[in-house]
């Protein structure tokens, strides 16, 4: 359910970023549990900047725990082992990044676009198209 609920935020955000917060947006996410509601407020923000950042790339999802879990402190996520899809083909990702404390506002974020993920890695890893 969550990740069904992610993707829909994800997808909104794209289409719409000036809604990445709107208050409709900002209650679902308050919905979510603390950790899972930072995950999810960076997965988009990267998927975003990704999208806007390298014109050879169109993200639409973002995973942050595919290699690695990610380290989660208070108020920031360093997700070393994620990956994004973008036409279809799935990409090494890594990324820090800080909200405010509710988790729903970015504060920054880096990240650094890794290799193509092979194909026949996919199914191992749970990655599809």
């Amino acid at each position: 359910m969550l990740r069904i609920f992610a993707v829909l935020v994800s997808a909104v955000c794209l289409a719409f970023p000036a809604l990445a917060v709107d208050a409709r947006i900002k209650k679902q996410l308050l919905a979510l549990d603390p950790a899972e509601r930072m995950e999810q407020t960076c997965d988009t923000e990267a998927m975003s900047r990704i999208s806007k950042d390298k014109d050879k790339f169109s993200a639409d999802k973002v995973i942050a725990y595919t290699f690695g879990d990610p380290i989660v402190k208070e108020d920031s996520i360093r997700a070393p082992g994620a990956v994004f899809r973008s036409k279809g083909e799935w990409y090494r990702l890594s990324y820090e990044c800080t909200t405010g404390p509710q988790h729903v506002n970015v504060r920054s974020l880096s990240y650094r676009i890794g290799e193509k993920v092979p194909r026949n890695q996919w199914g191992e890893y749970y990655l599809y198209d």
